[in-house]
């Protein structure tokens, strides 16, 4: 496993786990960061993301898409 900032602009790629307090995860959990979904990165601005989820696009900071797992 390696953090969501490994991945590089125009993978998609399937997240196996988010890590942090249960409200952090919560709140990915509603922006579509679920375990076994799948993500694309369209995007990698000083290491922050745009990142595609089933219909939207969302933007990341360094700091949440580390909690990520691919």
């Amino acid at each position: 496993m390696m953090p969501l900032t490994m991945a590089k602009t125009g993978d998609t790629v399937i997240i196996r786990k988010i890590t942090g307090k249960d409200g952090v995860r919560q709140h990915l959990a509603e922006l579509g960061f679920v375990v076994d979904g799948t993500v694309t990165v369209v995007s990698e601005i000083a290491g922050n993301l745009i990142l595609q989820v089933k219909d939207s696009r969302i933007a990341l900071d360094k700091t949440m898409a580390n909690r990520i797992m691919i």
